[in-house]
């Protein structure tokens, strides 16, 4: 098995038991990341994302698999089960891409419909409304609004 396949085990591992420093030790200082939600987050901003999700995910689920990857890039298919702040179930289904630089992750991007999330963690408005751009603007103000307050929380991060 490559290094940065193990890396990515590893990392989504981590996860599985919502060890965010383990996560946060996958990658390198300068990571950039990205998801339909978060959409460019820069070292610090991205280690924090995973310290609030793994926080606040009380009864979250994380399954992963069809790992692949060499010297400079990797992909994952990975799920997640997780009751939203709206006490909604969501199933979300993505699909990851990595590059690596240093033995470390440098580039994160997750992709998943966020239509389909939308319809999960807001009901009835996320069915109707969701595929909109307006809406989906305000899922990603509020989401980066709670992870610049958890933030100015964790002095560690700043």
């Amino acid at each position: 098995m490559s290094a940065n396949r193990e890396l990515i085990e590893q990392f989504y591992t981590a996860f599985q038991q919502r060890d965010y420093s383990g996560m946060i030790a996958c990658y390198h200082p300068e990571i950039r990341f990205s998801d339909p939600v978060f959409t460019d987050l820069h070292g610090h901003q991205a280690k924090a994302m995973w310290h609030m999700l793994c926080e606040r995910g009380q009864d979250l689920q994380v399954d992963f698999r069809d790992i692949q990857a060499d010297e400079r890039n990797g992909r994952a298919h990975w799920e997640a089960i997780y009751t939203f702040s709206t006490g909604r179930k969501v199933h979300n289904i993505i699909d990851a891409a990595f590059a690596f630089q240093d033995g470390l992750i440098i580039w994160h991007q997750d992709s998943f419909d966020l239509w389909r999330w939308t319809r999960m963690a807001l009901g009835p408005m996320g069915m109707f409304l969701g595929w909109m751009p307006m809406v989906q603007n305000r899922v990603r103000e509020t989401a980066l609004q709670s992870l610049t307050t958890f933030i100015a929380k964790h002095p560690e991060y700043l």
